[in-house]
């Protein structure tokens, strides 16, 4: 088990939003895409942890996190073991367009102990509507190792925006740790030990409204 006291001062986390992922979805992304506003809350990236750093063509945007990090053990505080990050993205684009995120990619280091469970889930939703769409991955212990994982939503179960409507996008991710089945187990997911570093990136479908 590695002392991640010793790692906090290192803790890093990068988010990529990427429009248009794939060359079939590129061939349906509609032109001038921007990012008017990027915000943020949560207890994985409280006030002043995270940087931003947006694309020159506006299309991708790089969030920074210094704090995002679950932990669980004997002396570990129980809040420790979940943290998450509500992020709100308002974009515009030209009208008679509509968008969902269809992907996620994300990788990091997890370690835990037999019977505890470390898992991260993002969800998402656009302002004012009802449909939540939704990824998870478990990684049950014992296991102490790199990790990259790909989720992928089938486009007909994806949530998409709003035909003729300006609604932001709302992205909760979230790491948490589950020691139910074994009180004095610990565990911890956080960033790879090599680079410093877990990549997330959202991949992007657009289509035309009809």
């Amino acid at each position: 088990m590695k002392n991640f006291h010793s790692l906090l001062g290192k803790l890093a986390l990068i988010a990529t939003v990427t429009l248009g992922s794939s060359q079939v979805l590129a061939q349906m992304s509609p032109a001038n895409v921007t990012i008017r506003s990027i915000s943020y809350a949560g207890s994985g990236c409280p006030a002043g942890s995270v940087s931003q750093n947006l694309a020159p063509d506006f299309k991708a945007f790089t969030l920074l996190f210094d704090s995002f990090i679950a932990s669980v053990g004997p002396a570990e505080p129980i809040s420790q073991k979940r943290k998450n990050c509500q992020i709100n993205v308002d974009f515009s684009f030209p009208q008679g367009w509509t968008y969902a995120l269809v992907s996620f990619d994300y990788r990091g280091f997890v370690d835990v102990e037999r019977d505890v469970i470390g898992l991260q889930q993002t969800s998402y939703y656009f302002q004012g509507a009802p449909q939540t769409a939704r990824f998870k991955t478990s990684m049950p212990g014992p296991v102490s190792r790199d990790y990259q994982v790909r989720d992928a939503l089938d486009l007909t179960a994806t949530v998409w925006s709003p035909c003729g409507e300006s609604r932001s996008l709302n992205i909760n991710s979230e790491v948490r740790l589950d020691n139910t089945r074994n009180r004095n187990g610990r565990g911890l997911i956080t960033v790879d030990s090599v680079d410093g570093n877990i990549a997330h990136t959202y991949g992007i479908a657009w289509k035309r409204c009809w």
